[in-house]
């Protein structure tokens, strides 16, 4: 052997064993820095889960229901019910977008539903992973939704510590733990991933990374309705920085041209495969009774149950107190999120999240899963609770963990329709 050779190798050795370290030392200074919160949420999640296990199991209402409408043999099944039924549908054979007509039908309800209603980011998710992991579809969602619940709660984390530090942004992904509506998080259903992909693309329009806020808001786009709110957030958000600055113009300019893409595309598709480019809400009001009637329900919602009475649209009392209690919680917490002076991006999404929601006709019991998405309203609670002493903070969010199991599990699955 050469000299040369035997002098390189230690050389080449060691070059090689600095990546190593470095990468090394990346994963041990973030699970220093997020396994905590990683943690916290985690356990807070496992308990609210185990209790809204027991209480299905308890019960025994769903072993007497439909498989596809809130039933199962097991209790892990009613979680891939109602909506999670559809997507299942969806990842296993695609769309065929139809408006047919309920033969003879009057009144609200004319249209046969169709899976069209419902966007293709998350099915086509499930299916990935499915193909990738041998997972059933039921497995594959419910996995996608558990590692996106993770993902946002780390959002939640990284954009609540701009405004109140690290025990602030503890304090707010222990809330997206035990929120009303919460236990959509462990669910086959796309509010998780559609939160982590929000959350994360307020966190780069904060940060001034516009290439990853329009990927994100697109990819959002592809998953839910709602993602019009994140949209004009990224856009507002764009052009007040083109208004400031003189340089670096492209990548806003990118994020706004990018981000409305994935939801105008779905539905042009929706609305040219059924003849009807305004088809999608079409079918949304004649096939599920939703549609945008200006807050009308939620008023007469709120005037009704006001006297006593439950006699309105969809009425569920039990799941429209609890989403009755969540509106007037987001009411509260509005005033402090604008006193803390947010970036317009967080002001304009969560005002658009909750007009959107309060101003549509729908089952008003859902309106605790629909503003779950608004996660800026965490930011002043937990700025308040970062003065709590951790242990008590714990203690406070396990007492509110074990609750949920019911407010924000049962409660929705079972006594209501999600």
């Amino acid at each position: 052997m050469s000299e040369t050779t035997t002098l390189t190798r230690p050389v080449a050795e060691a070059a090689t064993d600095s990546p190593r370290r470095e990468v090394g030392e990346f994963l041990r200074r973030s699970a220093r820095h997020y396994g905590q919160v990683l943690a916290l949420y985690g356990v807070l999640k496992l308990i609210g889960f185990a209790v809204f296990m027991h209480l299905l199991d308890s019960d025994g209402g769903f072993r007497t229901k439909n498989p596809r409408f809130g039933g199962g043999a097991h209790v892990w099944d009613v979680l891939a019910t109602w909506d999670g039924w559809w997507y299942q549908q969806i990842a296993a054979h695609g769309y065929d977008p139809a408006l047919v007509h309920v033969p003879g039908a009057t009144g609200m309800i004319t249209l046969e539903g169709n899976s069209a209603a419902f966007f293709p980011l998350y099915p086509a998710t499930m299916r990935l992973v499915s193909e990738v992991t041998g997972l059933g579809l039921y497995g594959s969602g419910m996995l996608v939704s558990v590692v996106a619940s993770f993902a946002a709660a780390l959002g939640v984390y990284a954009v609540t510590v701009r405004f109140g530090g690290r025990r602030a942004g503890f304090a707010a992904a222990g809330l997206w733990a035990v929120w009303p509506g919460s236990g959509m998080e462990w669910a086959a259903y796309s509010e998780s991933l559609y939160i982590a992909l929000a959350v994360w693309a307020c966190h780069a329009v904060m940060t001034d990374r516009w290439l990853t806020a329009g990927v994100l808001t697109f990819a959002a786009g592809l998953n839910r309705p709602t993602a019009v709110a994140l949209i004009a957030a990224v856009t507002v958000a764009a052009l007040q920085t083109l208004h400031r600055r003189r340089d670096h113009m492209a990548t806003p300019w990118f994020a706004m041209l990018v981000a409305p893409l994935g939801l105008t595309g779905y539905l042009l598709w929706v609305g040219n495969r059924m003849g009807n480019l305004a088809g999608y809400f079409a079918l949304q009001k004649g096939a599920w009774g939703h549609t945008f009637d200006y807050g009308r329900q939620t008023a007469d919602v709120f005037s009704s149950m006001a006297v006593g009475r439950f006699d309105y649209l969809f009425a569920f009392p039990f799941e429209d107190t609890i989403a009755a209690a969540t509106v007037l919680l987001a009411a509260l917490l509005l005033p402090f999120l604008i006193r803390l002076r947010p970036p317009a991006v967080l002001v304009v999404y969560t005002l658009l999240t909750l007009a959107l929601v309060l101003g549509s006709q729908q089952i008003f019991g859902n309106v605790s899963r629909y503003l779950l998405p608004c996660f800026p309203l965490f930011i002043p609670l937990a700025t308040r609770l970062r003065t709590v002493g951790l242990p008590t903070l714990c203690l406070v969010l396990g007492v509110a963990a074990v609750a949920s199991g019911s407010y924000a599990g049962y409660v929705l699955f079972e006594a209501g329709v999600p």
